[in-house]
């Protein structure tokens, strides 16, 4: 029902931050959560932090919580993830998927993907 595109990955120092863009389409948008996702070699897929598009609540994955930050724009159709003081450990292919219900971690629960796009972080 949804479809969904990530931008804004590259190459970052330790420390630098970058601000990744998903752009959803579809017929709506009202009752979904919006996740963020990454996943580096040789690891599991990792939740990262979502937000409903209705009342704009947000959660995060405890170890994220303090440097990374998610928010969304309705109407420019996107969801941001802000990512600060970056580390090494940080690098990963990073998804944007797309639930039906709030408050879940797993990605069992997410039913739509983005393509994914790459973060790599330089000591």
């Amino acid at each position: 029902q949804v479809q969904l595109v990530e931008s804004g990955g590259g190459l970052v120092q330790a420390g630098g931050s970058l601000r990744l863009s998903c752009v959803v389409s579809g017929r709506t948008l009202r009752g979904y959560v919006m996740g963020w996702f990454r996943q580096a070699p040789g690891k599991e897929r990792e939740f990262v932090a979502a937000i409903s598009w209705s009342g704009g609540g947000s959660y995060y994955a405890n170890s994220m919580k303090g440097r990374f930050t998610i928010s969304r724009d309705n109407a420019k159709n996107t969801v941001y993830l802000r990512m600060n003081s970056l580390k090494p450990e940080d690098t990963a292919v990073y998804y944007c998927a797309a639930s039906t219900m709030y408050g879940k971690t797993s990605h069992e629960h997410f039913g739509s993907w983005g393509q994914g796009t790459q973060v790599t972080v330089s000591s």
